[in-house]
């Protein structure tokens, strides 16, 4: 996610601390468990692959290196995309708002099972880069797994009924395009900063947002 194992442990602090303002802005709002949880579970991302950094230089044993990055991959991989489809689907306060994202939450439960099976069959691997990680692992029709992943997690956000919920997944929809043209192109990793301010918008959320109402929140 960052450009380099400090900036893995920096963002992480940060993002870890966004979450628990998050949490603590709760106010009993058991639809938003998830959502409020799910800068936790990006800043624990991000302070696990400073181990994986830590483990490809040397810093600590091979197997703690290894263990790291089974752990990232799980989170990525499998946990994600189910869990931020659910995390929608949980804020959506009727029975047909709540139906219309149980296709992504389908869709992000099979892409995290296909992408489970793949890491078990092995081999899994992780290269350094400059400034920056590349994870790999095997998988056949390799992108459209990717295309699928992107609609579970981006589509989630761009149906829900929250219309601020909607304006930022096309703002995540954007970033992340970004963000994975630049790497790809060579780029300094700039994914740990995205996680904080996408946490810092989450936190935004969960202090300022009112509670459910009919209109102007949800869509018609």
């Amino acid at each position: 996610m960052c450009f380099a194992p400090q900036a893995d442990v920096a963002g992480g602090l940060v993002v870890g601390a966004i979450g628990v303002d998050a949490f603590r802005h709760l106010r009993g709002r058991n639809s938003h468990l998830l959502l409020a949880g799910l800068p936790l579970l990006l800043g624990a991302h991000q302070l696990d692959e400073a181990f994986v950094w830590w483990g490809l230089d040397g810093h600590v044993p091979h197997e703690v290196g290894r263990v790291a990055l089974w752990i990232y991959l799980l989170i990525a991989f499998v946990v994600v995309p189910t869990f931020v489809p659910i995390a929608v689907l949980a804020l959506e306060p009727t029975p047909q708002r709540r139906r219309s994202m149980m296709p992504f939450v389908v869709l992000g439960a099979a892409v995290s099972a296909v992408l489970l099976a793949a890491m078990l069959r092995g081999p899994i691997d992780v290269t350094e880069h400059p400034y920056h990680l590349a994870y790999s692992i095997n998988i056949s029709h390799g992108g459209l797994v990717v295309a699928l992943y992107v609609v579970a997690t981006c589509g989630a956000l761009l149906f829900s009924g929250y219309r601020h919920i909607e304006i930022f997944g096309v703002a995540n929809l954007i970033a992340v395009a970004l963000l994975a043209w630049l790497t790809i192109d060579g780029f300094a990793s700039l994914w740990c900063a995205y996680a904080a301010l996408a946490a810092g918008a989450i936190a935004l959320h969960m202090r300022y947002a009112k509670p459910h109402r009919a209109t102007p929140y949800v869509l018609s």
